[in-house]
């Protein structure tokens, strides 16, 4: 699962760049990742600029609950 972590500056490339509009702006500088619609494709990591998009291994557990 990608998150969107601290450094991010607010750019939107992100958000621009995911083919499935995973990303969604909450405010001016900050968006977050639906990880309703996110199908992990890993295309927001490759365009920030910031390297402010981190995947994270989710346990099973917490995966299906």
């Amino acid at each position: 699962m990608f998150r969107i972590t601290s450094a991010c500056t607010g750019c939107g490339v992100c958000a621009a760049e995911c083919p499935f509009e995973a990303i969604q702006e909450q405010t001016r500088t900050l968006y977050v990742i639906n990880t309703q619609t996110c199908t992990d494709c890993g295309r927001c990591e490759e365009v920030c600029p910031e390297e402010a998009v981190a995947y994270e291994e989710i346990p099973m557990a917490q995966a299906v609950s």
